[in-house]
């Protein structure tokens, strides 16, 4: 579509499988990882004016956000199109969506929000995940098992899982911790059978 437009589309695709690495789909085309690193090597030689990242699912969203964390768009030039950051921040920020839909009138399941984003910096690792992991422990018993985990800033499910027991929470919220690139997560009651 954006080729029938007259535009120069320039594609990363991780995939050499996919049909989007057809020639016709784009001008030029770089079968390599989706990492902020490899994108701005792309950028930098191709001088493109747009990044369209909503076509390349989480891996192509988690690199957008990083390269306008790191300024790289900025520098280039680069405007971000399809969601803008702010965009996909409030979508995949757990606590941000879940205020969004309360405050437009929705139901959302009861919730505690899980992370250590509130301790010095240079807190070392290890003790980031202890906290989150208690803040997560006095969620669960708040709300009561079953409850939800879920990481933020993934989408599709990815590192969520439905824990029923106290033997399986820390496990699963260490995991979940790992999954999410800010290490925040959302103990959410179960609606399972609701």
């Amino acid at each position: 579509v954006l080729r029938a437009e007259g535009l120069r589309v320039v594609l990363v695709n991780s995939n050499p499988a996919t049909i989007m690495t057809d020639p016709e789909f784009a001008d030029a085309t770089y079968v390599e990882p989706i990492t902020p690193e490899f994108v701005e090597k792309v950028i930098d030689k191709e001088r493109p004016d747009a990044l369209l990242a909503t076509l390349g699912g989480q891996t192509a969203l988690n690199t957008a956000m990083a390269l306008a964390e790191r300024g790289v768009l900025e520098k280039y030039g680069v405007e971000l199109i399809g969601a803008s950051i702010e965009a996909i921040e409030r979508g995949e920020n757990r606590e941000s969506f879940k205020r969004i839909v309360e405050e437009l009138g929705g139901e959302v399941a009861r919730s505690v929000i899980c992370n250590a984003a509130d301790q010095p910096a240079g807190t070392p690792k290890q003790e980031l995940e202890r906290i989150a992991l208690e803040r997560a422990m006095a969620g669960a018993e708040e709300l009561g098992y079953p409850v939800v985990i879920r990481p933020s800033f993934t989408m599709g499910g990815s590192g969520s899982g439905v824990c029923e027991r106290d033997e399986d929470f820390d496990r699963m919220v260490e995991w979940a911790l790992d999954q999410s690139p800010t290490n925040q997560i959302l103990v959410e009651q179960s609606v399972i059978g609701w």
